[in-house]
């Protein structure tokens, strides 16, 4: 009935059958895909005034991401609205459609020598949207932030059709709330995010990574150097520790490993390197990699977190991601927790997280209740110190046992009321968000 109904009402769109998706959920009975803004409107007012439900997507590698229905109505995906809609080099600005791929985008900001300063996982797969809407950053937050820091505008469409922009499109614009952040991390719950516009840095000349190995039973080693070298006059954009399972897929040594990125011109990458090799403990090991062998190794990196896109070959095997937020130096004590876990259950954990920032990304692959054993185990050494742990990527069945989200905060009402402000009739991704928003 909503295939027919779509197709009358709009006989120009891109509109396929669906199906539901037992194994992640968050498909649609329909899939459409629009090609512009005015298609979005369309689609979105056509389903507040029918009472259909809404699942948005980019390329659908966060589908796993929150979510407790198998299917809504309708599956709006914005893989088709893509391109850049306006690019100033002089202004060091770019506002782009949300479905293109990332990765597309950083290749066309190359040719200027200009990028934007976010690291997300999965670029080849993430559109700007999606990372935009999720709130993604990898190891270089440390150095560049969030998108919280970089997005100047935003174009949205509201679940009634209504369109509103938020922000601008220059750096120094101060006037009013920013409402920005209201949307970035919604996951697309209070509208949908049509455009955005980011803020950009220049290529750097010079990009190094330092690795640093050290052996298991040197762990308070590896913390004084940690601490003496925040203390010093270094600037990375990156200080991230990876564990030994992971450090060895990525370098094909299994040994704990701090990775430090250095950005400047060469003069400047060059001292840095110098000032760590003179700090680094005798016992400890140092090499160094260099531009574009550096942007392979963040690729790998980057590529370690399981995709919506992609179907398990054995539904037995399961794959999850966690994000995980707790002080700097903590860092230490969660990547430990995941090496015990692995050798006390049957699970290959893989774990990488920065002291610049406090986040860790961590991968659990195994079967079910190894899962659910092992993201408790988690939670509960988190709590202790005080942080947060997310879970970004997990089959359907799990998420409806696992509060993704942890507990509700005691903002909660605040999210409601935003919610219920908005989406009174609940049109958009309803139950992705936090507390069953």
């Amino acid at each position: 009935m909503v295939l027919s109904d779509l197709k009358f009402a709009f006989p120009d769109l891109a509109i396929e059958p669906g199906s539901i998706d037992s194994w992640l959920g968050n498909s649609g009975h329909v899939h459409v895909y629009p090609t512009s803004e005015k298609e979005v409107v369309g689609l979105l007012k056509f389903a507040h005034d029918h009472g259909k439900t809404v699942s948005v997507q980019g390329n659908g590698s966060k589908r796993g991401f929150g979510g407790l229905k198998e299917s809504y109505d309708v599956l709006l995906s914005l893989s088709k609205y893509t391109g850049v809609i306006e690019h100033s080099p002089g202004d060091m600005v770019v506002t782009v459609k949300a479905g293109t791929p990332f990765h597309e985008l950083q290749a066309y900001l190359a040719k200027h020598q200009q990028q934007v300063s976010l690291d997300p996982a999965m670029p080849h797969l993430s559109t700007v949207g999606g990372v935009i809407a999720s709130n993604d950053s990898g190891p270089k937050r440390m150095g560049y932030g969030s998108a919280r820091d970089i997005v100047l505008g935003l174009k949205v469409v509201y679940p009634d059709g209504t369109i509103i922009r938020t922000g601008g499109k220059v750096v120094k614009n101060v006037a009013g709330y920013d409402m920005n952040k209201l949307f970035i991390g919604s996951m697309g719950t209070i509208g949908v995010i049509t455009e955005i516009t980011l803020k950009l840095r220049p290529l750097p000349k010079c990009e190094s990574l330092v690795f640093i190995t050290f052996q298991d039973n040197r762990l308070d080693e590896l913390r004084s150097f940690v601490v003496k070298q925040f203390d010093s006059t270094l600037e990375p954009t990156a200080f991230e520790l990876i564990s030994p399972s992971l450090a060895e897929q990525l370098t094909g040594r299994k040994q704990w490993t701090l990775a430090i990125s250095f950005e400047d011109v060469e003069s400047s990458v060059i001292y840095q390197e110098n000032k760590v090799k003179q700090a680094v403990p005798k016992e400890a090991d140092v090499s160094i990699l260099r531009n574009e062998e550096t942007g392979e190794f963040w690729n790998r990196l980057s590529s370690i977190s399981p995709s919506g896109q992609k179907e398990p070959s054995d539904v037995a095997e399961i794959r999850v991601g966690l994000k995980i937020g707790v002080k700097n130096i903590d860092v230490l004590h969660v990547l430990e927790e995941c090496v015990d876990i692995q050798d006390r259950h049957n699970l290959v954990v893989y774990g990488h997280g920065g002291f610049g920032h406090g986040l860790c990304h961590v991968v659990l692959q195994g079967t079910g209740g190894e899962v659910e054993t092992a993201i408790q185990a988690l939670r509960s050494i988190v709590q202790k110190l005080n942080g947060y742990a997310i879970v970004k990527h997990i089959p359907l069945f799990l998420r409806k046992i696992i509060h993704v989200w942890g507990d509700k905060p005691d903002s909660f009402f605040l999210f409601e009321g935003i919610k219920a402000s908005i989406d009174p009739r609940r049109v958009l991704n309803e139950t992705r968000f936090i507390g069953g928003i």
